[in-house]
């Protein structure tokens, strides 16, 4: 099992509910008028215990791995080899992501979890590697228990640094050429949900692939028999990545240092499905950035009774989600901070009869 000692999370309290609502609605609008971004400012206000939030240093932890069953071609069109492409690219800052995060001022850290190709030492590359890829989990587990456990702490680790140096913010994105069938079997054993109503296209299975795809893993899903009575670590052994297990171990040390948790897409999704499960208070930290357009992303969104703040219809990954939905976060901040009150403004309030 994880030790608890590792990651050890506070509930949020409502102390400061009552102030935190009162200085929202004392701004010179209507009570509720900013919506949603009046629930964020809530949150952030919350989880940091203030009525004057900050965000602070905000980078997107974007893990990557490669998956054993990627070799076969039985559930990816592209080639494994994609994963440290795509790598090298975003190491060069050519990628979607790096795109959308020098846009709002994100920094991207890129996190070798254990991709098949050995990078040469980087600035820029944080060196986390696990191995050169999964086993084939159409025979065997993906990883066994002490490596999930050993990599859930390693994720941990590189999150807790990023608290060192003062980032009170984290988004969370990933690449692993096969991680949507991941996702896919995860969710299914933890949600109790078929296999057919959790696989989606992922990069891009269409029409005989997507049918081929869909088999292999409801084959796979009866090879090991998982279901919600194993625990979390054993399905991520069986089922899981590399960059799925350390952004796990992410996204519960985010949750014990006080930080703003942005959960991505599908695959990201599933990972904090799974850290919810070995500790349930992960989820006062969360904001959940976009509904992807992969199949089992509204299901399992659904299942973790969250709403998601965007719908572009995307479905890239990356950490994707997160830039795009970072520029709301700051306006919850922004109108907290810098709103006139109605006092302060001299604006007449409505009155009560």
């Amino acid at each position: 099992m994880v030790k608890e000692f590792e990651f050890s999370i506070r509930p949020l309290t409502d102390d400061l509910d009552e102030f935190i609502w009162k200085k929202i609605n004392s701004n010179t609008k209507p009570v509720g008028a900013l919506g949603a971004l009046e629930d964020m400012a809530l949150k952030i206000s919350r989880i940091q215990h203030t009525l004057a939030p900050k965000l602070n240093s905000p980078v997107i932890a974007l893990f990557a791995g490669d998956h054993g069953i990627a070799k076969s071609g039985m559930v990816n069109p592209y080639p494994q080899e994609v994963t440290s492409q795509m790598v090298l690219n975003f190491l060069e800052g050519g990628a979607a992501i790096n795109v959308l995060a020098r846009q709002v001022g994100i920094e991207v850290r890129v996190i070798d979890s254990g991709v098949n190709c050995d990078f040469s030492e980087q600035e820029s590359l944080i060196d986390a590697k696990m191995g050169k890829g999964t086993n084939d989990y159409r025979h065997q587990k993906a990883m066994d228990m002490e490596t999930a456990e050993e990599a859930i702490s390693i994720g941990g680790k590189i999150v807790s640094k990023f608290a060192q140096r003062g980032t009170n913010i984290v988004g969370f994105g990933e690449m692993g050429i096969g991680n949507t069938s991941s996702a896919a079997l995860i969710m299914s054993a933890l949600c109790g949900i078929p296999v057919s109503k959790c696989v989606g296209k992922g990069t891009g299975a269409d029409g005989d692939f997507l049918k081929q795809k869909t088999e292999t893993l409801k084959e796979v899903s009866r090879f090991h028999g998982l279901s919600s009575d194993d625990s979390p670590t054993k399905i991520l052994a069986a089922y899981g990545g590399f960059e799925i297990a350390q952004t796990v171990g992410g996204i519960l040390s985010a949750a014990s240092n006080k930080m703003i948790i942005l959960v991505d897409g599908f695959i990201s999704s599933a990972a904090f499905l799974l850290a919810s499960k070995i500790n349930p208070l992960v989820s006062q930290y969360a904001i959940f950035t976009h509904l992807s357009k992969e199949q089992g992303h509204r299901r399992l969104l659904q299942y973790l009774d969250a709403s998601p703040l965007l719908n572009l219809g995307m479905r890239l990954g990356e950490g994707t989600g997160c830039a795009a939905a970072y520029p709301l976060l700051k306006m919850s901040v922004a109108f907290m901070n810098e709103m006139a009150s109605f006092e302060t403004a001299s604006v007449s309030q409505k009155t009560l009869e």
